[in-house]
C-alpha cells in the first residue's frame, strides 16, 4: 500500500467527498487522509464517554474500521465528520454496555463542588501552559456526560446546534439547554481557555498508532 503525502498542499485541499471517492474506487491508502483529518475530533468525542486512554484508542480504531466498512453507505446528507461522530458515539456506547461499567452521572451540585476547587481567577496569559491545560481538561471531564459531549462538540470542535442535534439524535432546543447548563457549570475563565487548540490534543505518536493499526487491518 503506497503512502499518501498527508502534508502535501494538494492533498489538504481535496474535499472529503473526493477522498472518499478515491477510497471507494480501490485506493484504500487514501483512508489515512480522512483519519488524520478527524483523529482529534473523534478522540475528543469518545473522551466524552470514557476516561481510560487505552479504551478510547480501542474505540477509535473500531469506529474507523466500521466507517471504512460502511463508507459506501455515506450519502453526504450530513458532513463526513458528523457521520463519523455518530459512528464513534455508537461504538463508545456499545463499549459501555459491553463492559457493564455504567457509572451514575454525578448530579450538577457535585460537579459544581468539584469545579469550584479550581482557581477562581487564572493568571492572565496568551497561551495555556501545561498546568492550566490540565486544569481545563479536568474541569471539562467533571461535567456530567450529557453536558460534556455537547460542550466538547460546540466549544472545542465548533459544531453548530443543528450538527450536534444530528450527532446526538436530540432536538436543537435540547442542545441549547445542555450547552447552557454546561457553561453554567464551568467558570467563565475556563470557558474562554478551553477554546485553545491544545486542549485534548491527540499527539503525533498516538495519531500514528491509531492510523497504522487501522491501515494494517484494511489492507
Amino acid at each position: 500500500m503506497k503512502v499518501i503525502g498527508i502534508k502535501n498542499e494538494a492533498t489538504r485541499q481535496l474535499s472529503d467527498q473526493e477522498v472518499i471517492r478515491r477510497v471507494l474506487s480501490g485506493e484504500k491508502e487514501w483512508f489515512e487522509v480522512l483519519m488524520r483529518r478527524y483523529n482529534r475530533t473523534l478522540y475528543r468525542v469518545i473522551r466524552g464517554y470514557s476516561r481510560f486512554e487505552n479504551e478510547i484508542e480501542d474505540i477509535m480504531q473500531e469506529a474507523y474500521l466500521h466507517a471504512f466498512e460502511r463508507l459506501d453507505q455515506f450519502r453526504g446528507a450530513a458532513t463526513f465528520s458528523t457521520w463519523l461522530i455518530r459512528i464513534g458515539i455508537n461504538e463508545a456506547l456499545k463499549e459501555k454496555r459491553k463492559s457493564k461499567q455504567f457509572i451514575l452521572e454525578e448530579d450538577d451540585s457535585e460537579a459544581r463542588k468539584k469545579i469550584k476547587l479550581l482557581p477562581d481567577t487564572p493568571p492572565p496569559m496568551n497561551k495555556v501552559n501545561p498546568e492550566m491545560q490540565l486544569l481545563i481538561e479536568k474541569a471539562i471531564d467533571q461535567l456530567p456526560e450529557k453536558y460534556k459531549i455537547v460542550f466538547v462538540l460546540h466549544e472545542l470542535e465548533g459544531l453548530d446546534h443543528s450538527e450536534i442535534s444530528q450527532c446526538l439524535d436530540i432536538s436543537a432546543s435540547n442542545v441549547k439547554v445542555r450547552l447552557h447548563r454546561a457553561r453554567k457549570l464551568l467558570k467563565d475563565e475556563l470557558l474562554s481557555l478551553s477554546r485553545d487548540a491544545s486542549v485534548f490534543e491527540f499527539g503525533n505518536a498516538r495519531c500514528d498508532k491509531v492510523v497504522n493499526f487501522v491501515m494494517q487491518r484494511i489492507r
